[in-house]
């Protein structure tokens, strides 16, 4: 008997893992996605997505489902705003949310694009999906509390440009978004959380904390299939990893890095001290 959470690899039955896939990615609504994310979440915990061994190639990467808003610009356009009002606390938290928007699409990409992984690869990355969810949700909430909606601020595409970049290569997106983009968020969000403190938003600091703690996992599972997927292709991780850096994301490691996170998150002690020197 399948246990809970298992999916049936290599069962025919209609209801597909990659279909539910496409079905979130689909989505476009702040609503909608995290809604269809959840539901997806659910049902495949409860066994009832199959992930067929013979579903064929999947269909070219484009843009996933999005609302009108945010207006998406070039990083240099995003006015920079402090902490000191509640404006700028707001622009921050839409920041966050829009991370988490586009992180609950790379998660399903991930899903989505590479086939024939072995069944611990969906299981995890359809639970990063459902985490960014709940983690949107806590974020959008605290907008509305703040009296703003998800698309009041302009944002950026940087996220799913870099899923576009490694559409056709499993072993570079789960070093370039896990292992890069969102350690970065490991990096960075400490400092944030006490600046929050410092002007009195600990609602928005707890949320922090929450998405703080469980993006180690995500960045653990991009790590875990890394360095699987250089097994494989019997190439080295560490020399691969500095490779694909050169080639796609020269300018994003750059301190402060968060070296307790990242080593919970998979980094070994070499990867560290290369990071620090």
């Amino acid at each position: 008997m399948t246990s809970p959470g298992t999916p049936h690899v290599g069962a025919t039955q209609a209801a597909t893992l990659f279909a539910a896939a496409r079905r979130c990615l689909d989505a476009d609504a702040p609503d909608t996605k995290p809604a269809a994310t959840l539901a997806a979440a659910d049902a495949f915990l409860r066994g009832e997505l199959a992930v067929p061994a013979d579903a064929g190639a999947p269909e070219p990467i484009t843009n996933p489902g999005r609302p009108a808003r945010p207006t998406l610009v070039h990083p240099r356009q995003l006015p920079r705003r402090g902490f000191g009002t509640a404006e700028g606390r707001a622009a921050f938290i839409h920041a966050v949310a829009h991370i988490e928007f586009n992180a609950m699409d790379l998660a399903w990409d991930a899903v989505y694009r590479f086939r024939d992984m072995p069944a611990q690869y969906y299981a995890d990355w359809v639970g990063v999906a459902r985490d960014e969810a709940r983690h949107f949700n806590l974020l959008r909430a605290r907008l509305h509390e703040l009296g703003h909606e998800y698309g009041d601020f302009d944002a950026h595409d940087g996220l799913w440009r870099m899923a576009e970049k490694t559409a056709d290569d499993g072993l570079a997106r789960m070093a370039l978004v896990p292992r890069v983009l969102e350690a970065r968020g490991l990096d960075v969000t400490p400092a944030m959380i006490v600046k929050l403190r410092e002007f009195g938003d600990e609602a928005t600091a707890a949320i922090l904390e929450v998405i703080l703690r469980e993006e180690v996992a995500h960045v653990a599972a991009g790590t875990r299939w890394f360095r699987w997927s250089c097994a494989q292709r019997r190439v080295e991780p560490r020399e691969t990893f500095r490779a694909l850096l050169r080639e796609h994301a020269s300018g994003v490691l750059h301190p402060p890095f968060n070296l307790e996170a990242r080593a919970a998150a998979g980094f070994d002690e070499e990867e560290l001290a290369a990071l620090t020197a």
